[in-house]
């Protein structure tokens, strides 16, 4: 039985209409926590439960409060980056999602690698002191539960290609128009 004199932790969510489809944003009381792309119904639901089970939170639509007014931030700054008009985020993040070198290599991407550049597997993991770890890298990426926001698009094979995506072949049409957004690759024909 729950105690009534403690607080039942909450996170916020809305879900945002943008140019790659609808994104899920989860914020809690420290700030953005998760961001899923194709956030219809079903995937909706699916993520919040997923996210309360692991935080231990009871989700609320767009409430008031601290949350929400962070919540508040992240949709103008995604609908400011998807506008055109932002380049760099500036929300406060909660890392709750991620842990040990998957966080480092997160962050190093968050603070790294700006807006319209690249970087490859191989040279994230340089970066964070892991030179033989690209793969584990690349496991990172797909692990990412704060996509567009931590730039996971921006990272590529060391050859060029276009690498994986998290959700598997069926979201690179995402990181192709998010790379085209930010002028890396050309935009798509159709």
């Amino acid at each position: 039985m729950t105690n009534p004199e403690t607080p039942t932790r909450t996170v916020a969510w809305t879900v945002a209409d943008t140019a790659v489809g609808p994104l899920l944003l989860a914020a809690t009381e420290k700030g953005l926590v998760h961001v899923v792309f194709r956030a219809d119904e079903a995937t909706t639901t699916a993520a919040l439960e997923r996210l309360a089970s692991r935080l231990g939170a009871t989700p609320e639509h767009l409430p008031g409060g601290p949350a929400g007014d962070r919540l508040r931030e992240a949709v103008e700054q995604v609908e400011a980056y998807f506008g055109g008009t932002l380049r760099a985020f500036t929300l406060e993040l909660d890392w709750s999602l991620s842990a040990g070198f998957h966080r480092t290599v997160l962050r190093e991407l968050a603070g790294g690698v700006p807006f319209g550049s690249v970087v490859g597997y191989q040279d994230l993991a340089t970066r964070v002191g892991e030179p033989g770890a690209a793969r584990a890298v690349g496991v990172a990426m797909g692990s990412n539960p704060l996509p567009v926001v931590v730039p996971c698009h921006r990272v590529l094979e060391s050859d060029g290609g276009i690498g994986g995506f998290g959700g598997g072949l069926r979201m690179l049409d995402i990181k192709r128009s998010l790379l085209a957004r930010e002028g890396v690759l050309p935009e798509p024909l159709f």
